[in-house]
């Protein structure tokens, strides 16, 4: 038994060091921006249109593994103002996205006014994503691939890959293929690296971006555009 707290006690201080933080300029607009109200919830970051816009439309984002939720505000923020979603960011136990047990509905229970959920993530925070997908409308992928089996679904699918991802790189992702239905709609960004996909800094082992965060976000908006008219 002493063993095991020993064990636990060591994994929870690992999942604490080295948690990657917001980038405060991005972070700031958002909070800036009048377009978009911000929140938190039970479920985690809550971004909604301005308050006289109504939103029938919803995106569940699970982040990257030891990832801040607010590092994915400016790039999903386009999503609010432009497409008029309501973006939950999961807040996970430990900064881990594959120990957030909570299901679909907990983590949408906050906006019961959207009737349309898609589900999303960032690398480890996509495979999350892929288990919740099932009860979703659709399914969007930054930079990440399933574990389980969705290929005989009917579910609207956007896998999203970067050229220079060192991490996620997009053959990895190829490989997965076949784990997603049949008409999946697969992108690569030319430029953008896995750290591109959110705002706080580099990751080890990564490749360079040479794409800007404008060319990023407006290819995850034009995409993700695409995929609200599939699940619709």
């Amino acid at each position: 038994m002493a063993l095991v707290l020993i064990a636990l006690g060591a994994f929870a201080a690992w999942s604490r060091i080295g948690v990657m933080d917001a980038e405060p300029e991005p972070w700031q607009r958002v909070l800036d921006d009048p377009g978009i109200s911000e929140g938190r919830t039970d479920a985690g970051l809550v971004l909604r249109p301005a308050e006289d816009q109504e939103s029938v439309t919803g995106l569940v984002f699970q982040p990257g593994a030891k990832v801040a939720p607010e590092a994915y505000a400016a790039r999903l923020s386009s999503l609010v103002t432009e497409l008029g979603m309501t973006v939950v960011i999961a807040d996970p136990p430990l900064h881990l996205a594959l120990l957030d047990r909570r299901d679909l509905d907990e983590l949408t229970a906050d906006a019961p006014e959207v009737e349309t959920w898609l589900v999303g993530g960032h690398s480890m925070g996509g495979v999350q994503a892929c288990r919740l997908a099932e009860d979703a409308d659709a399914l969007m992928l930054f930079a990440s691939y399933c574990a389980n089996d969705l290929s005989s679904t009917d579910l609207p699918v956007l896998s999203l890959a970067g050229s220079e991802d060192g991490l996620s790189t997009p053959e990895k992702i190829a490989e997965h293929r076949d784990l997603l239905p049949q008409d999946a709609t697969l992108v690569e960004i030319d430029g953008a690296s896995h750290a591109s996909f959110g705002d706080y800094g580099t990751q080890q082992g990564d490749g360079t971006a040479s794409a800007d965060d404008a060319a990023v976000d407006a290819a995850i908006e034009e995409a993700v555009a695409q995929l609200l008219d599939a699940a619709s």
